[in-house]
């Protein structure tokens, strides 16, 4: 892959910044941006996005359209990335007339599961026992292996829990192994079920000068594969938090990360700590620190790919976020009014005209005394919505 050497001279306020991708990380990227002083131009092969909504320029074309992303890259001063399912070509072409920040390479890894478990696992980083497979013959083998219950993914472009089957008994290897590799297709990953505690993540950032800044650990609850909520900050122990925060620092260091990044982890029972996922960008579960936090993620973003110190990530007060995802819509409009009357509370949505099950359409956090008491607010804020009573 192609790097051009670029001086590392600061990009400062009144500049235009690149997002590739349309939805609604860069929408949150944008409007720090905009705060800030900056200029937001956005490419993606949609129009009237989440992120185009906020920014200066639109420009709706495919990630593969050499003439508009020529275009694209000749109007900004540095680009980033709202989400990873891009072509890691697609930043290589434009990091031959302006940076692109993270860098390609780390897209190229992080983007597919083989590659990510691969780079993870040569670096001594701990991750869950798993198999290549692109065969019937080699899931059996890996499942002999392995042992039931296992989770069979695809090898790239899954996000939210798509491109994933359980398969949990080891007998009726036939017809379940089958029809799971029959589903998704294509170059697999099967791993080891994990009997695990809790799920936590670590979102932090690394500066063009190698400085690193991160969240702290917070605890993540998912339901049908999408995040649900996260408590801001987990209640785990200290040795816990220490040792994420090591592995996240080092992932930073190691794929030389300019941005931020979310390492997603499994606690398990024993109190191992696993690698789930790499996130090389904002992640759903820093949302709270939009609010809770003296720098947000997506600030802290800005300031890391214009390099620019980055901010205190100092937590304001404990905190919580839950999802508003499109089945909040399917009895009508919901009650805006009735969820905006719990004070502590603050909406978030996201442009999107359209709902559907299972679509994220927004979010709310909570700030209380303590993470559970803001868990509570918010999801009595969520319930209010639709007229729930709990």
């Amino acid at each position: 892959m192609t790097h051009t050497p670029f001086t590392h001279k600061q990009i400062l306020p009144g500049a235009t910044i690149g997002v590739l991708g349309g939805g609604q990380l860069g929408r949150m990227f944008a409007m720090a941006a905009r705060r800030m002083g900056y200029r937001v131009h956005t490419f993606s092969p949609e129009s009237d996005t989440p992120t185009g909504q906020i920014s200066d320029l639109e420009i709706t074309a495919a990630y593969d359209d050499h003439a508009a992303l020529l275009a694209f890259a000749d109007a900004v001063d540095v680009v980033s990335i709202e989400f990873e399912n891009i072509p890691a070509t697609t930043l290589d072409f434009i990091n031959e007339r302006v940076p692109v920040r993270p860098a390609s390479g780390v897209l190229h890894t992080t983007q597919h599961r083989l590659r990510e478990k691969s780079f993870l696992q040569a670096a001594g980083f701990p991750v869950v026992p798993h198999e290549r497979v692109s065969s019937i013959e080699e899931l059996r083998d890996a499942l002999h292996k392995l042992g039931a219950p296992c989770v069979l993914k695809t090898a790239g472009w899954g996000y939210d829990g798509k491109g994933q089957r359980v398969i949990r008994d080891a007998v009726e290897l036939n017809k379940e192994t089958e029809s799971a590799f029959t589903a998704l297709g294509g170059e697999c990953v099967l791993e080891k079920f994990i009997d695990f505690e809790r799920e936590l993540s670590v979102v932090a950032a690394r500066a063009l000068s190698g400085e690193f800044a991160h969240y702290g650990v917070v605890e993540n609850s998912h339901r049908q594969h999408i995040l649900d909520y996260t408590l801001a900050p987990a209640d785990v122990e200290e040795s816990v938090a220490r040792r994420a925060i090591e592995i996240a620092r080092s992932v930073l260091e190691q794929l030389d990360v300019v941005g931020v990044l979310c390492v997603e982890f499994f606690l398990a029972k024993s109190g191992e700590l696993f690698v789930n996922e790499l996130a090389p960008r904002p992640h759903n579960s820093g949302h709270w620190t939009i609010d809770a936090s003296v720098t947000s993620q997506f600030e802290q973003q800005l300031r890391a790919v214009c390099g620019l110190p980055l901010g205190s990530t100092e937590m304001l007060r404990p905190a919580a976020m839950v999802n508003l995802l499109g089945d909040l819509w399917q009895g009508g409009e919901p009650d805006w009014a009735a969820c905006c009357r719990a004070s502590n509370v603050k909406l978030h949505l996201y442009g999107k005209q359209t709902a559907r099950p299972g679509r994220k359409m927004g979010h709310l956090t909570a700030l209380a005394a303590t993470a559970p008491e803001a868990l509570r607010l918010a999801r009595a804020a969520r319930d209010n919505l639709i007229g729930k009573t709990t």
